[in-house]
Protein backbone atom coordinates (compact mmCIF):
# COMPACT_ATOMS: atom_id res chain seq x y z
CA UNK A 1 0.00 0.00 0.00
CA UNK A 2 1.33 3.42 -0.70
CA UNK A 3 1.53 6.16 1.61
CA UNK A 4 -1.10 8.00 -0.25
CA UNK A 5 -3.45 5.07 0.11
CA UNK A 6 -2.82 5.13 3.51
CA UNK A 7 -3.24 8.32 4.51
CA UNK A 8 -6.58 8.41 2.48
CA UNK A 9 -8.04 6.04 4.28
CA UNK A 10 -7.45 7.69 7.60
CA UNK A 11 -8.89 10.69 6.22
CA UNK A 12 -12.19 8.93 5.18
CA UNK A 13 -12.67 7.94 8.83
CA UNK A 14 -14.95 10.28 10.52
CA UNK A 15 -13.31 12.92 12.77
CA UNK A 16 -15.45 14.32 15.32
CA UNK A 17 -17.84 11.24 15.56
CA UNK A 18 -19.29 9.43 18.76
CA UNK A 19 -16.14 7.20 20.54
CA UNK A 20 -16.29 3.83 21.05
CA UNK A 21 -15.85 2.61 24.77
CA UNK A 22 -12.44 2.04 26.59
CA UNK A 23 -12.99 -1.60 26.12
CA UNK A 24 -12.93 -1.24 22.24
CA UNK A 25 -9.71 0.21 22.28
CA UNK A 26 -8.36 -2.24 24.89
CA UNK A 27 -9.53 -4.53 22.05
CA UNK A 28 -7.45 -2.78 19.46
CA UNK A 29 -4.38 -2.41 21.25
CA UNK A 30 -4.77 -6.31 22.33
CA UNK A 31 -4.80 -7.40 18.71
CA UNK A 32 -1.70 -4.78 18.06
CA UNK A 33 0.22 -7.25 20.79
CA UNK A 34 -0.73 -4.67 23.97
CA UNK A 35 2.07 -1.71 22.77
CA UNK A 36 1.68 0.28 25.90
CA UNK A 37 2.64 -2.53 28.46
CA UNK A 38 6.17 -2.42 26.97
CA UNK A 39 5.76 1.62 27.32
CA UNK A 40 6.80 3.98 30.29
CA UNK A 41 3.70 6.49 29.79
CA UNK A 42 3.74 9.65 30.81
CA UNK A 43 -0.43 11.03 29.71
CA UNK A 44 -1.03 14.60 29.52
CA UNK A 45 -5.01 16.23 29.67
CA UNK A 46 -5.55 19.86 29.46
CA UNK A 47 -7.59 22.60 28.11
CA UNK A 48 -4.31 24.49 26.54
CA UNK A 49 -1.03 24.00 26.35
CA UNK A 50 -0.70 20.38 26.02
CA UNK A 51 1.27 19.97 23.01
CA UNK A 52 3.69 22.37 24.43
CA UNK A 53 4.26 20.30 27.76
CA UNK A 54 4.21 17.26 25.70
CA UNK A 55 7.57 18.67 23.85
CA UNK A 56 8.83 19.93 26.35
CA UNK A 57 8.98 16.57 28.10
CA UNK A 58 9.93 14.78 24.74
CA UNK A 59 12.84 17.19 24.80
CA UNK A 60 14.15 17.19 28.00
CA UNK A 61 13.96 12.83 27.99
CA UNK A 62 15.92 12.93 25.18
CA UNK A 63 18.39 14.94 26.76
CA UNK A 64 18.51 12.60 29.56
CA UNK A 65 19.50 9.94 26.76
CA UNK A 66 16.07 8.01 26.53
CA UNK A 67 14.18 6.90 23.79
CA UNK A 68 11.16 8.71 22.96
CA UNK A 69 7.35 8.58 21.56
CA UNK A 70 5.92 11.61 21.50
CA UNK A 71 1.58 11.58 20.37
CA UNK A 72 -0.45 14.62 19.72
CA UNK A 73 -2.63 15.77 17.80
CA UNK A 74 -4.08 18.04 15.89
CA UNK A 75 -1.33 17.77 12.76
CA UNK A 76 -0.52 21.47 11.47
CA UNK A 77 0.64 20.19 7.75
CA UNK A 78 1.10 16.19 7.80
CA UNK A 79 -0.55 13.73 9.70
CA UNK A 80 2.94 12.48 10.12
CA UNK A 81 3.83 14.76 12.82
CA UNK A 82 1.24 13.07 15.17
CA UNK A 83 3.94 10.13 15.83
CA UNK A 84 7.33 11.22 16.30
CA UNK A 85 10.10 8.51 17.31
CA UNK A 86 13.17 10.21 18.86
CA UNK A 87 12.42 13.83 18.07
CA UNK A 88 11.65 12.67 14.63
CA UNK A 89 8.42 12.52 12.64
CA UNK A 90 7.89 8.72 11.59
CA UNK A 91 9.13 8.46 7.68
CA UNK A 92 6.56 7.38 5.18
CA UNK A 93 7.17 4.07 4.64
CA UNK A 94 7.29 3.52 8.44
CA UNK A 95 4.04 5.32 8.61
CA UNK A 96 2.87 2.57 6.12
CA UNK A 97 3.88 -0.76 8.11
CA UNK A 98 2.12 0.43 10.99
CA UNK A 99 -1.13 1.52 8.73
CA UNK A 100 -1.23 -1.69 7.88
CA UNK A 101 -0.61 -3.35 11.10
CA UNK A 102 -3.21 -1.50 12.77
CA UNK A 103 -5.83 -2.09 9.63
CA UNK A 104 -5.27 -6.17 10.36
CA UNK A 105 -6.54 -5.50 13.53
CA UNK A 106 -9.53 -3.58 12.45
CA UNK A 107 -10.37 -6.45 9.89
CA UNK A 108 -10.27 -8.73 13.08
CA UNK A 109 -12.79 -6.26 14.74
CA UNK A 110 -14.91 -6.28 12.01
CA UNK A 111 -15.02 -9.71 12.40
CA UNK A 112 -15.62 -10.03 14.84
CA UNK A 113 -18.44 -7.33 15.13
CA UNK A 114 -17.01 -4.34 16.64
CA UNK A 115 -17.25 -1.18 15.20
CA UNK A 116 -13.94 0.53 13.38
CA UNK A 117 -12.06 2.91 15.48
CA UNK A 118 -12.45 6.16 15.39
CA UNK A 119 -10.09 8.74 13.19
CA UNK A 120 -8.08 9.67 16.50
CA UNK A 121 -8.61 6.18 17.84
CA UNK A 122 -7.06 4.23 14.76
CA UNK A 123 -4.16 7.37 14.73
CA UNK A 124 -3.46 6.05 18.59
CA UNK A 125 -3.18 2.79 17.85
CA UNK A 126 -0.77 3.18 14.79
CA UNK A 127 1.33 5.34 17.55
CA UNK A 128 1.14 2.80 20.41
CA UNK A 129 2.35 -0.03 17.82
CA UNK A 130 5.02 2.42 15.89
CA UNK A 131 6.48 3.56 19.68
CA UNK A 132 6.72 -0.10 21.01
CA UNK A 133 8.12 -1.52 17.55
CA UNK A 134 10.78 0.97 17.83
CA UNK A 135 12.28 -0.17 21.07
CA UNK A 136 10.93 3.51 22.87
CA UNK A 137 11.19 3.60 26.57
CA UNK A 138 9.29 6.47 27.08
CA UNK A 139 5.86 7.73 25.67
CA UNK A 140 4.59 10.82 25.94
CA UNK A 141 0.96 10.73 25.32
CA UNK A 142 -1.55 13.77 24.31
CA UNK A 143 -5.43 13.51 25.11
CA UNK A 144 -7.47 14.14 22.23
CA UNK A 145 -10.38 15.90 23.97
CA UNK A 146 -11.46 15.82 27.47
CA UNK A 147 -9.31 12.57 29.43
CA UNK A 148 -12.10 10.15 31.50
CA UNK A 149 -13.19 8.80 27.76
CA UNK A 150 -10.17 9.71 25.52
CA UNK A 151 -8.91 6.82 23.74
CA UNK A 152 -5.23 7.40 25.05
CA UNK A 153 -7.13 6.38 28.80
CA UNK A 154 -7.09 2.77 27.59
CA UNK A 155 -3.26 3.04 29.02
CA UNK A 156 -4.26 1.63 32.79
CA UNK A 157 -0.98 1.95 34.05
CA UNK A 158 1.18 5.56 33.06
CA UNK A 159 4.02 5.87 35.23
CA UNK A 160 2.62 9.80 35.27
CA UNK A 161 -0.58 12.37 34.42
CA UNK A 162 0.19 15.40 34.08
CA UNK A 163 -2.90 18.39 33.52
CA UNK A 164 -2.39 21.59 32.20
CA UNK A 165 -4.62 24.60 32.39
CA UNK A 166 -8.06 24.10 32.26
CA UNK A 167 -10.50 26.70 30.64
CA UNK A 168 -13.65 26.33 28.71
CA UNK A 169 -13.77 24.75 25.45
CA UNK A 170 -15.57 21.84 23.88
CA UNK A 171 -18.31 22.67 26.32
CA UNK A 172 -20.76 19.54 23.59
CA UNK A 173 -18.56 17.39 24.88
CA UNK A 174 -17.21 17.95 28.52
CA UNK A 175 -19.84 20.42 30.05
CA UNK A 176 -20.32 23.97 30.58
CA UNK A 177 -18.40 24.84 33.66
CA UNK A 178 -14.27 24.36 34.80
CA UNK A 179 -15.75 22.01 37.76
CA UNK A 180 -17.24 19.67 34.44
CA UNK A 181 -14.59 19.98 32.26
CA UNK A 182 -11.69 19.40 34.97
CA UNK A 183 -13.83 16.20 35.81
CA UNK A 184 -12.98 14.91 32.33
CA UNK A 185 -9.76 16.08 32.62
CA UNK A 186 -9.31 14.24 35.91
CA UNK A 187 -10.62 11.08 34.06
CA UNK A 188 -6.93 10.03 33.45
CA UNK A 189 -5.63 10.21 37.02
CA UNK A 190 -5.38 5.83 37.82
CA UNK A 191 -4.72 4.81 41.57
CA UNK A 192 -1.86 5.67 42.85
CA UNK A 193 -0.13 7.19 39.67
CA UNK A 194 1.31 10.95 40.60
CA UNK A 195 -0.24 13.66 39.00
CA UNK A 196 1.32 17.21 38.61
CA UNK A 197 -1.06 20.38 37.23
CA UNK A 198 -1.22 23.60 36.47
CA UNK A 199 -2.98 25.88 38.55
CA UNK A 200 -5.76 27.60 36.60
CA UNK A 201 -8.86 28.55 38.87
CA UNK A 202 -10.31 27.08 42.14
CA UNK A 203 -13.16 25.15 40.80
CA UNK A 204 -10.74 23.29 38.33
CA UNK A 205 -8.23 22.59 41.12
CA UNK A 206 -10.66 21.64 43.75
CA UNK A 207 -11.60 19.04 41.20
CA UNK A 208 -8.51 17.77 40.39
CA UNK A 209 -7.25 17.58 44.16
CA UNK A 210 -10.35 15.79 45.31
CA UNK A 211 -9.77 13.36 42.50
CA UNK A 212 -6.43 12.94 43.22
CA UNK A 213 -7.00 11.96 46.68
CA UNK A 214 -9.95 9.36 45.88
CA UNK A 215 -7.59 7.84 44.02
CA UNK A 216 -4.48 7.82 46.22
CA UNK A 217 -2.51 9.45 44.27
CA UNK A 218 0.26 11.74 45.05
CA UNK A 219 -0.72 15.46 43.81
CA UNK A 220 1.19 18.38 43.45
CA UNK A 221 -0.26 21.77 42.05
CA UNK A 222 2.41 24.11 39.81
CA UNK A 223 1.55 27.66 40.75
CA UNK A 224 1.70 30.67 38.74
CA UNK A 225 4.22 31.62 41.42
CA UNK A 226 6.67 29.22 40.98
CA UNK A 227 8.44 30.97 38.20
CA UNK A 228 9.06 34.92 37.27
CA UNK A 229 9.17 35.85 34.00
CA UNK A 230 12.35 38.01 33.61
CA UNK A 231 12.01 39.32 29.95
CA UNK A 232 11.66 38.97 26.03
CA UNK A 233 15.21 39.10 24.45
CA UNK A 234 15.94 37.90 20.41
CA UNK A 235 12.79 36.01 20.39
CA UNK A 236 13.52 33.99 23.83
CA UNK A 237 11.29 34.64 26.93
CA UNK A 238 13.31 34.42 30.06
CA UNK A 239 12.51 33.35 33.44
CA UNK A 240 13.90 32.05 36.54
CA UNK A 241 12.19 29.05 39.15
CA UNK A 242 11.69 29.74 42.72
CA UNK A 243 12.93 26.38 43.94
CA UNK A 244 16.28 26.00 45.68
CA UNK A 245 16.18 22.66 43.25
CA UNK A 246 16.87 25.24 40.05
CA UNK A 247 19.33 27.32 41.77
CA UNK A 248 19.94 31.04 40.20
CA UNK A 249 19.53 29.62 36.68
CA UNK A 250 17.91 31.55 34.11
CA UNK A 251 15.78 29.24 31.82
CA UNK A 252 15.14 30.67 28.38
CA UNK A 253 12.28 29.14 25.39
CA UNK A 254 12.45 29.53 22.36
CA UNK A 255 9.22 31.60 21.87
CA UNK A 256 7.47 34.69 23.12
CA UNK A 257 4.38 33.60 24.91
CA UNK A 258 4.27 34.62 28.38
CA UNK A 259 2.09 31.46 28.67
CA UNK A 260 4.74 29.14 27.88
CA UNK A 261 6.69 29.63 31.14
CA UNK A 262 4.05 27.91 32.91
CA UNK A 263 4.07 24.68 30.83
CA UNK A 264 8.04 24.33 31.09
CA UNK A 265 7.35 24.62 34.57
CA UNK A 266 4.70 22.27 35.09
CA UNK A 267 6.89 19.49 32.19
CA UNK A 268 10.53 20.38 34.79
CA UNK A 269 8.72 18.90 37.75
CA UNK A 270 7.78 15.87 36.14
CA UNK A 271 11.26 15.76 35.27
CA UNK A 272 12.31 16.50 38.94
CA UNK A 273 10.02 13.44 39.89
CA UNK A 274 11.52 11.21 37.24
CA UNK A 275 14.81 11.77 38.20
CA UNK A 276 15.56 14.03 41.06
CA UNK A 277 19.47 14.10 41.71
CA UNK A 278 20.33 12.37 38.52
CA UNK A 279 19.19 15.01 37.07
CA UNK A 280 21.42 16.73 34.21
CA UNK A 281 19.92 20.73 34.25
CA UNK A 282 22.04 21.94 31.90
CA UNK A 283 21.04 19.49 29.35
CA UNK A 284 17.07 20.36 30.20
CA UNK A 285 17.99 24.49 30.12
CA UNK A 286 20.15 23.67 26.39
CA UNK A 287 17.22 21.48 25.37
CA UNK A 288 14.13 24.29 26.64
CA UNK A 289 16.47 27.12 24.59
CA UNK A 290 16.92 25.83 21.71
CA UNK A 291 13.25 23.57 21.38
CA UNK A 292 10.67 25.44 18.54
CA UNK A 293 7.25 23.61 19.35
CA UNK A 294 5.40 24.71 16.07
CA UNK A 295 2.16 27.00 16.04
CA UNK A 296 2.85 28.75 18.99
CA UNK A 297 3.66 31.94 18.73
CA UNK A 298 5.77 30.88 16.15
CA UNK A 299 7.46 33.29 14.20
CA UNK A 300 7.45 31.67 10.52
CA UNK A 301 8.82 35.38 8.61
CA UNK A 302 9.60 38.56 10.11
CA UNK A 303 6.99 39.52 12.17
CA UNK A 304 4.98 37.53 10.68
CA UNK A 305 3.18 34.97 13.70
CA UNK A 306 1.19 31.81 14.10
CA UNK A 307 -0.23 31.26 17.57
CA UNK A 308 -2.80 28.13 17.75
CA UNK A 309 -5.47 30.16 20.13
CA UNK A 310 -8.45 28.73 19.18
CA UNK A 311 -10.86 29.33 22.63
CA UNK A 312 -10.80 32.00 25.05
CA UNK A 313 -8.58 31.33 27.95
CA UNK A 314 -6.13 30.49 24.66
CA UNK A 315 -6.93 34.34 23.17
CA UNK A 316 -6.52 35.28 27.22
CA UNK A 317 -3.10 34.25 27.09
CA UNK A 318 -2.44 35.23 23.77
CA UNK A 319 -3.45 38.60 24.91
CA UNK A 320 -0.75 38.98 27.15
CA UNK A 321 1.79 37.75 24.82
CA UNK A 322 1.65 40.56 22.52
CA UNK A 323 4.10 43.65 22.76
CA UNK A 324 2.47 46.76 24.07
CA UNK A 325 5.06 48.97 21.51
CA UNK A 326 2.80 51.04 19.77
CA UNK A 327 4.13 49.05 16.75
CA UNK A 328 1.73 48.53 14.07
CA UNK A 329 -0.55 44.87 14.61
CA UNK A 330 -2.18 42.68 12.13
CA UNK A 331 -4.61 40.58 13.14
CA UNK A 332 -5.46 37.38 10.69
CA UNK A 333 -8.49 35.31 12.31
CA UNK A 334 -10.45 32.56 11.57
CA UNK A 335 -12.53 29.99 13.92
CA UNK A 336 -15.04 26.84 13.82
CA UNK A 337 -18.22 26.56 14.21
CA UNK A 338 -18.24 24.92 17.62
CA UNK A 339 -15.80 27.68 19.31
CA UNK A 340 -17.42 30.44 21.48
CA UNK A 341 -15.52 33.07 18.84
CA UNK A 342 -18.00 35.62 19.53
CA UNK A 343 -16.44 35.77 23.26
CA UNK A 344 -12.92 35.45 21.35
CA UNK A 345 -13.35 38.01 19.18
CA UNK A 346 -14.80 40.84 21.75
CA UNK A 347 -11.53 39.69 24.11
CA UNK A 348 -9.36 40.01 20.63
CA UNK A 349 -10.94 43.50 20.03
CA UNK A 350 -10.82 44.75 23.21
CA UNK A 351 -6.86 43.16 25.02
CA UNK A 352 -5.02 43.36 21.46
CA UNK A 353 -4.57 46.73 20.19
CA UNK A 354 -4.75 46.10 16.10
CA UNK A 355 -4.47 48.19 13.34
CA UNK A 356 -6.41 45.89 10.83
CA UNK A 357 -8.82 42.68 10.86
CA UNK A 358 -8.44 40.31 8.02
CA UNK A 359 -11.04 37.71 8.53
CA UNK A 360 -10.89 34.65 6.65
CA UNK A 361 -12.37 31.03 6.19
CA UNK A 362 -11.12 27.89 7.28
CA UNK A 363 -11.65 24.62 4.97
CA UNK A 364 -12.90 22.81 6.96
CA UNK A 365 -16.58 21.72 6.65
CA UNK A 366 -16.38 22.97 10.41
CA UNK A 367 -14.95 26.61 9.33
CA UNK A 368 -17.31 29.65 10.23
CA UNK A 369 -17.61 31.94 7.21
CA UNK A 370 -15.97 34.87 6.69
CA UNK A 371 -18.95 37.57 6.43
CA UNK A 372 -20.08 35.82 10.00
CA UNK A 373 -16.85 36.31 11.62
CA UNK A 374 -16.56 39.74 10.31
CA UNK A 375 -19.88 41.27 11.21
CA UNK A 376 -19.32 40.32 14.92
CA UNK A 377 -15.45 42.14 14.39
CA UNK A 378 -17.51 45.19 12.98
CA UNK A 379 -19.59 45.20 16.64
CA UNK A 380 -16.57 45.09 18.77
CA UNK A 381 -14.23 47.51 16.85
CA UNK A 382 -13.75 50.95 14.59
CA UNK A 383 -11.01 49.79 13.15
CA UNK A 384 -11.11 48.42 9.54
CA UNK A 385 -12.22 44.50 9.04
CA UNK A 386 -11.79 43.20 5.65
CA UNK A 387 -13.49 39.73 4.69
CA UNK A 388 -12.09 37.42 2.40
CA UNK A 389 -13.02 33.79 2.09
CA UNK A 390 -9.93 32.52 0.74
CA UNK A 391 -7.09 31.91 3.59
CA UNK A 392 -4.32 32.28 0.37
CA UNK A 393 -5.70 35.79 -0.12
CA UNK A 394 -6.84 37.09 3.05
CA UNK A 395 -2.85 35.76 4.12
CA UNK A 396 -1.13 38.02 0.91
CA UNK A 397 -3.65 40.71 2.27
CA UNK A 398 -1.94 40.82 5.54
CA UNK A 399 1.32 40.37 4.69
CA UNK A 400 0.66 43.83 1.83
CA UNK A 401 -0.95 45.40 4.64
CA UNK A 402 1.82 44.68 7.48
CA UNK A 403 3.58 47.93 6.41
CA UNK A 404 6.60 47.13 9.16
CA UNK A 405 4.37 45.87 11.94
CA UNK A 406 3.35 42.69 12.97
CA UNK A 407 1.29 40.07 11.45
CA UNK A 408 -1.00 37.56 13.71
CA UNK A 409 -2.57 34.79 12.68
CA UNK A 410 -4.69 33.08 15.05
CA UNK A 411 -8.27 31.30 15.85
CA UNK A 412 -7.46 27.68 14.97
CA UNK A 413 -4.84 25.02 14.63
CA UNK A 414 -6.52 24.63 11.06
CA UNK A 415 -6.03 28.14 10.27
CA UNK A 416 -2.07 27.78 11.16
CA UNK A 417 -1.67 24.55 9.72
CA UNK A 418 -2.95 26.22 6.05
CA UNK A 419 -0.64 28.96 6.76
CA UNK A 420 2.03 27.55 7.43
CA UNK A 421 1.40 25.18 4.65
CA UNK A 422 0.82 27.95 2.29
CA UNK A 423 4.43 29.41 3.07
CA UNK A 424 6.10 26.29 3.04
CA UNK A 425 4.91 26.37 -0.67
CA UNK A 426 6.61 29.92 -1.73
CA UNK A 427 10.01 29.33 1.08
Amino acid sequence: MTYKEAADYIFGIPKFTEKNDAQHTKTFLKLLGNPQDRLKVIHVAGTNGKGSVCAYLDGMLRSEGKRTGLFTSPHLVKVNERIVIDGDQIDDQGFCETFERALRAVREMEKAGLKHPTFFEFLFGMAMDAFARAGVEYAVLETGMGGRLDATNAVENPLVCVITSIGIDHTKYLGDTLEKIAGEKAGIIKPGVPVFYAESSPESDDVIEKTAAEKKSFCKKIGKDAYEILGIEDKHIAFSCFSAYYGNTTWKLNNTGTYQPQNAVLAMEVMRYLFGEKARLSRWRDTLRDLKWEGRMEEILPDVYVDGAHNVSAIEAFAKSVPADGKRNVILFSAVEDKDYEKMIALLCREVPADLYVVTHIDDRRGTSAEILGGIFRKYTGQPVITEASAKKALALALERQNGGRVYCLGSLYLTGMIKSMIQEVT
